[in-house]
């Protein structure tokens, strides 16, 4: 912190606090109402100081900011939380100590101020951020120089150092925890049509997935497919780390289980896979699994789950357009520890996958669904599939009368009339 008095407070509460801690007299729970106390231990002490030597005493607002400052060193992100704190802060990247760039919501970019003096004091506030803010420890050192983190308001944290010149970290916030498919439809992301269509998908225990670019949207549009779901449905979410939050919302979702991986300790065990967890959590009796991102052999374990029982699952991943995500899963599928042949993996991927939902960020950075693609087979060892809807800027395409007799049939036992869509251009 730059001011010393600042300085001088935090010193004083992390004296008090590591003395409580070698007395083992809290957790960090408790540490955090100690920390209160200590804090107004120390203004007092200050506060007398200054009154013999005559100097004026703290205002209110100088105790304020201050207060603001250490818990925030010592319980989070230093001084980054007066940044998080704005609402229409979106993202945040720091090219290294100096070098601070912060992406609003309404698109706009801005150079800020350093955060902190040196790329030293960078890698240490982040090192004690993976110690302390996720559900499990995570190491940022030289042997583990990538970070992926949950923070506390649900933001998502990356971090790199060693692999590149200097330390680098990257924030982004989620900003819509609670949307529901109305709110992107509000929101432009989707019209009505594309918006009862994918309500009632989700309805008729469809298996979606969710594909796009980084930072199109694809969690976001997953947590509101989510929530269209009946809030008795048992979920069990299996992420890197944890973005869906929907055990957050206890009247939307009242039976989740959420999985997160774990990283290896210093001596190289304990790690917790993807795949790991996705086997686990086929025992625990899920209505719908969900993988929060499909990047490797998990998916087999997702593919096998989805074909034996498990409909209506969903999961999201990194591809270009809705075709191009299925060969991505078999591409994923490929260099699995079982090497699964591309056909095998088609026939799979046809007989698990219903539709492929795809969303991008155009050039005016709205988010919105570009595509959606219906799985309706498999021929000579290739996937067969038609694009159902087409949205043009704000417009969807009625959907292609391409869709499987039985998929209509479940849309409108869920609500949902393809026909009369396709006559009208108009959802029911």
């Amino acid at each position: 912190m730059a001011c010393p008095l600042a300085d001088r407070v935090l010193a004083m509460v992390t004296q008090k606090l590591e003395q409580a801690e070698a007395a083992q007299l809290g957790n960090r729970l408790e540490q955090q109402a100690l920390a209160g106390e200590f804090l107004l231990d120390a203004f007092d002490g200050l506060a007398a100081e200054r009154a013999r030597a005559f100097l004026p005493a703290i205002d209110r607002a100088e105790e304020l900011r201050i207060t603001e400052d250490v818990l925030a060193t010592l319980f989070g992100l230093g001084p980054l939380e007066r940044l998080l704190a704005d609402e229409s802060v979106e993202n945040v990247h720091m090219n290294g100590c100096d070098t601070v760039w912060v992406h609003h919501a309404d698109g706009t970019k801005r150079r800020a101020e350093p955060l902190v003096e040196s790329d030293e004091e960078l890698v240490t506030l982040i090192r004690k951020a993976a110690a302390h803010l996720g559900r499990n420890e995570r190491r940022f050192d030289v042997a583990n120089p990538f970070l992926d983190l949950q923070l506390p308001d649900g933001s998502r944290l990356n971090a790199v150092m060693e692999v590149s010149e200097r330390p680098a970290v990257s924030i982004r916030r989620h900003r819509h925890q609670q949307v529901t498919l109305d709110d992107l439809s509000s929101l432009g992301a989707m019209d009505g049509l594309l918006r009862d269509f994918l309500q009632a998908a989700v309805r008729a225990r469809l298996s979606i997935i969710v594909c796009g670019g980084t930072n199109a949207g694809k969690t976001t549009l997953l947590r509101a497919l989510l929530n269209a779901c009946d809030p008795d449905e048992r979920l069990i979410t299996i992420e890197d780390r944890l973005e869906l939050c929907l055990a957050a919302d206890n009247q939307r979702h009242r039976d989740v289980i959420e999985l997160e991986t774990r990283t290896a300790n210093v001596e190289g065990t304990g790690g917790i896979t993807m795949q790991q967890l996705v086997r686990n959590a086929l025992a625990m009796s899920p209505d719908r699994l969900i993988v929060g991102e499909v990047r490797g052999p998990e998916v087999v374990d997702m593919l096998a789950a989805l074909s034996t029982g498990n409909d209506g699952s969903m999961c999201t991943i990194h591809a270009n357009s809705s075709q191009a995500a299925l060969s991505k899963i078999a591409t994923y599928a490929l260099r699995s520890a079982e090497h699964i042949p591309v056909e095998a993996t088609n026939r799979m991927i046809a007989e698990s996958i219903n539709f492929v939902v795809h969303v991008i960020k155009d050039r005016e950075r709205r988010r919105r669904v570009a595509s959606v693609r219906e799985v309706t087979g498999h021929l000579a060892g290739e996937v067969s599939s038609v694009e159902v809807f087409t949205a043009k800027e704000a417009n969807t395409m009625p959907p292609s009368p391409g869709m499987q007799p039985s998929t209509q049939e479940r849309l409108r036992s869920a609500g949902f009339d393809p026909a009369s869509s396709m006559a009208t251009g108009t959802g029911k």
